[in-house]
């Protein structure tokens, strides 16, 4: 099984932030969370994502 680079997880990350539209201060969790759907993909031999991964914020509710 091969380490995703720091460039996917920080892509991956990327992604997973914007689906949870943007939010503030959760960095690490995002990160962890990219980390962790890049080796189980890895793991499985699977390319897809899995966007159910993080539950998403409440539609319409901004953090504030």
């Amino acid at each position: 099984m091969e380490k995703p680079t720091e460039d996917q997880i920080s892509q991956r990350a990327r992604d997973i932030w914007e689906r949870h539209h943007r939010p503030d201060g959760r960095d690490d969790e995002f990160w962890h969370q990219a980390e962790k759907e890049l080796r189980d993909e890895d793991g499985r031999g699977n390319s897809e994502s899995n966007p159910e991964s993080i539950a998403p914020e409440t539609p319409g509710v901004l953090p504030g």
